[in-house]
């Protein structure tokens, strides 16, 4: 952890990467696939949070979305003429498993049978997500992550899944940034299933933990040794606003929580103490079993990191309700458990549609990071990207040279994190297409394709010609090589 640090100048000339990195983009199934009631799919957590009153934006739900379940190959087809070779996407669980127990449903993986076959068609290297936040409703009903056998039961799910995919995906992920799952659900509720308990986010925190041990155990017994199994954190580039011993204090909490609460027992074995006194008073984590630590520290074969902005927090300032621009929405509630008293800073810069700064050295200072601690693990960047307000022109075209300057500062940063000695295997942009973004609903827009939801109509963004290139290239060109803005 450090104090803020001045942005690396972007080198001038051709930057190569690595033989074989994947360039990719991702997406979510309920972001994405629409198709919400067909073929047996069941509600999930956030069917049911967006008809919650005043939860979503504008009343939205992902009932259609981008209607990818519908346009599967014209989608396949669009990433193969944007030259990536990979793609990862998530599993809808309620799809697969309607009620979160029992067989699967063959028609849901059908789909993702085909979507699977359309990728390696093409030539596009599958990365499958099992959990992006889609739990079925029926498991919330049942006590949800805050419950142990929520853990149990996702094992199983992802043993299904395994049996109908794992001849064909080579990386598998378990879940998708748990902190949100966690906190967001659990703790300021911004997120579904919109609950406000600190005790149940820190169960469901572990019981997330726990679900990913189980489910690597079961991957690991059912794919073949070729398969690449890991996780995608959201891990918090956390840093104090001052150099003060205060301040440093409580960046350290907050990376306890943001961060080192799923490093700790994924990576390392064991829940940090640090963390473990700083929520003494919200929870004697009694709810951790003997053995668990074992379960969820499996080997992994790669990790996944999602970054988007940083984080710069102070000391308690002592006031009644500390500020807290962290970025992670507005509520009453903190989803910062035994910290609800750290003051959170915006920081300084250009921002994002979504407020958030833009600073590509918190990319560069996590893998680096990563690298620093765990030198023997492979790491991808599994989302990165930047929402803006985008619009078709008169002419059709869609210019976002923000998003290319923004997408080409952190390809930059990860070029030069592979240059000081991160292992970094691939990228994967956020996101491959405009979709429901959570609370947002349908009024930011992350894609580098254009989705118009009233006709489904896709463009592609001047973004994702410039991502052509580099993906074609594999490296980022010299800026007198870019394409103009016109």
């Amino acid at each position: 952890m450090s104090v803020i640090p001045e942005s690396a100048p972007v080198a001038a000339a051709f930057r190569p990467f690595p033989a074989g990195f994947l360039w990719g983009t991702a997406t979510s199934a309920y972001q994405i696939e629409g198709a919400a009631a067909e073929d047996g799919r069941t509600p999930s957590v956030w069917d049911t949070f967006c008809r919650t009153p005043g939860a979503v934006h504008a009343g939205d739900t992902g009932d259609v979305a981008a209607d990818h379940y519908h346009r599967l190959r014209e989608d396949v087809e669009l990433m193969a003429g944007l030259g990536v070779n990979a793609y990862r996407f998530s599993v809808s669980w309620s799809r697969v498993q309607p009620t979160g127990r029992g067989p699967a449903l063959e028609r849901g993986l059908d789909f993702y049978r085909a979507l699977v076959d359309e990728l390696l068609g093409h030539g596009i290297e599958p990365a499958l997500t099992l959990y992006h936040w889609d739990l079925p409703q029926e498991l919330e009903d049942a006590g949800g992550w805050p419950a142990r056998e929520t853990a149990e039961r996702f094992a199983d799910y992802a043993a299904l899944v395994a049996g109908a995919l794992g001849d064909r995906v080579g990386v598998w992920t378990t879940l998708n940034e748990p902190w949100c799952s966690a906190f967001l659900g659990y703790g300021s509720g911004v997120h579904a299933p919109g609950r406000t308990d600190p005790v149940a986010a820190l169960r469901a925190a572990h019981h997330l933990n726990l679900g990913h041990g189980l489910a690597t155990s079961a991957l690991r017994s059912l794919l073949p040794d070729t398969a690449r199994l890991g996780v995608c954190l959201n891990l918090h580039v956390v840093r104090p606003a001052s150099d003060s011993a205060a301040d440093h204090d409580a960046a350290r909490r907050i990376d306890a929580l943001g961060s080192r609460i799923f490093t700790g027992p994924m990576l390392d074995g064991a829940y940090p103490e640090d963390l473990l006194a700083d929520t003494a008073a919200v929870t004697d984590w009694g709810f951790v079993a003997d053995g668990d630590a074992a379960t969820i520290h499996q080997p992994l074969d790669v990790l996944g990191l999602n970054y988007y902005t940083p984080t710069v927090v102070s000391a308690p300032t002592g006031a009644a309700e500390p500020a807290r621009a962290d970025g992670h929405g507005a509520s009453d509630h903190s989803p910062w458990p035994g910290a609800e008293d750290v003051t959170f800073h915006q920081p300084p810069g250009e921002r994002t549609a979504m407020g958030w700064a833009i600073d590509p050295s918190g990319l560069y200072d996590m893998l680096t990071r990563l690298s620093r601690e765990h030198p023997e693990l492979p790491l991808l960047v599994t989302e990165n990207g930047m929402a803006c307000d985008d619009t078709v022109d008169p002419a059709g075209a869609v210019r976002d040279p923000q998003r290319v300057a923004y997408v080409r500062d952190h390809l930059d940063a990860v070029h030069r994190a592979v240059t000081d000695g991160a292992d970094v295997r691939g990228y994967f942009l956020w996101s491959l297409m405009d979709n429901f973004e959570w609370a947002y609903g349908y009024d930011r827009r992350f894609g580098i394709v254009h989705v118009d939801f009233a006709t489904q109509r896709r463009v592609l963004k001047d973004s994702a010609r410039w991502y052509a290139t580099v993906a074609r290239a594999n490296g980022l060109p010299a800026p007198s090589q870019e394409p103009s803005d016109g």
